[in-house]
């Protein structure tokens, strides 16, 4: 026992040595992470909202909540003749089994206004507006033309595809809607306008 005591006594000094030296370091081991605390304050969070953006390079529409993706489409996008606007735009209104009414241009000059779902009427299930009255995206009956420059401007969509994204817009916007409420609109043949209380931001890069 008397050896085991003097053995405990004589390591304190070591001991209250070691607790010195960590006392001295320890301060000096908070600064990285108080400055760690710091630039995470500092950086911005992003949003839970919808964020889109539509690269005409590559024919595709990509939507993010925040900074994760959520889905990305194949396209169709403007022609050399008719380019789509490029920059920074809002949807705030969405138009479900819209008519067509031709737009003052050359190209529709013999073209003749389409109630919604009419057989020969271009917008199939659904446009989101980004720059009235021109500029929209809209399912197309076209399909073959995705990947392709082959719109007026417009962005087209697979006509289902659209309407996965209108919810999703509508959604994001406080006005939840599922399926079952896009197929009445269907069946009954009416048009259905929606103003969105929080537009969804779209980015067109060239």
């Amino acid at each position: 026992m008397p050896l085991s005591k003097n053995v405990t006594w004589s390591r304190l000094p070591e001991r209250r040595s070691l607790i010195r030296v960590a006392r001295s370091v320890l301060p000096l081991a908070a600064i990285p992470i108080i400055m760690l605390m710091s630039a995470t304050r500092a950086t911005p969070i992003p949003t839970e909202g919808l964020t889109l953006t539509a690269r005409l390079s590559t024919r595709t529409l990509i939507v993010r909540r925040g900074s994760e993706p959520v889905q990305e489409y194949s396209i169709a996008v403007g022609s050399d003749k008719h380019p789509t606007p490029t920059g920074s735009f809002a949807i705030r209104k969405i138009v479900w089994n819209p008519s067509w009414t031709p737009p003052d241009r050359e190209w529709a000059k013999n073209k003749r206004p389409q109630e919604p779902g009419h057989p020969d009427n271009p917008m199939k299930m659904v446009k989101l507006f980004f720059r009235e009255p021109d500029f929209y995206i809209h399912g197309t009956g076209a399909v073959g033309s995705l990947g392709s420059a082959a719109s007026h401007g417009c962005l087209r969509m697979d006509p289902e595809q659209a309407g996965e994204l209108g919810l999703m817009v509508m959604d994001n916007g406080g006005v939840s809607r599922d399926w079952d409420w896009v197929k009445g609109i269907l069946h009954l043949g009416e048009e259905r306008t929606v103003n969105l209380q929080r537009p969804a931001p779209l980015t067109i890069e060239p």
